[in-house]
């Protein structure tokens, strides 16, 4: 069993990278693209991001630290735009497993929901508005943003999940990996200078 979970694993993280699914979308093609009884166990968001990391190591080495870079400028360029409503970058970008397919998704803490949408008007940008499902358990609104990027010759979609500033304390919590989920722009430039560096 514990084998077949693994190769879930591994078929879910090759969609995940080529085809760019978020992980809950990738296990279940994958479970289904290997003919698994639906009753099969599926593996965990920590043994898929083991399997992504190991996916990218492999094929992706020469092209996906530019695209992450890049990606991590833009979201820091919304950050910055955004930055009265305290941004934090969550999802692959943040954790460096983002490829140019890859989505940005900042989360806004505001004091007043609607602020963000406001701004966004008085800026004279154009968003999509939708319901997701919350860190918080609850739903929130998502406002989605197509922002171009320069480095990779294309628009990204960058959503903005509108929080609470109160949730923002709950926010900051390690997850079950010891890890930070997100990081504010701060805490961004200073994971990619150490990935810099690194050898």
């Amino acid at each position: 069993m514990q084998t077949l979970t693994h190769e879930i694993a591994a078929a879910a993280a090759r969609l995940v990278v080529e085809e760019g699914l978020d992980y809950g979308a990738a296990k279940r093609r994958a479970q289904k693209q290997l003919g698994v009884p639906p009753r099969t166990a599926l593996p965990d968001n920590d043994l898929l991001e083991n399997e992504v990391r190991a996916y990218i190591s492999v094929f992706c080495a020469d092209t996906q630290p530019v695209e992450l870079r890049a990606l991590r400028e833009l979201a820091l360029q919304w950050m910055e735009r955004l930055a009265e409503f305290r941004p934090h970058l969550t999802g692959p970008v943040w954790r460096g497993t983002a490829t140019r397919l890859s989505d940005v998704t900042l989360q806004l803490f505001c004091d007043d929901p609607k602020s963000a949408e406001i701004a966004l008007l008085d800026q004279r940008v154009d968003f999509e508005v939708r319901q997701v499902q919350g860190f918080t358990g609850r739903s929130v609104d998502s406002l989605t943003v197509w922002a171009p990027s320069p480095a990779l010759g294309e628009a990204v979609p960058v959503h903005l999940s509108i929080y609470d500033h109160d949730d923002l304390r709950g926010a900051l919590k390690p997850g079950s990996d010891g890890q930070a989920p997100r990081g504010d722009a701060t805490a961004l430039r200073s994971r990619m200078a150490q990935e810099e560096v690194a050898p």
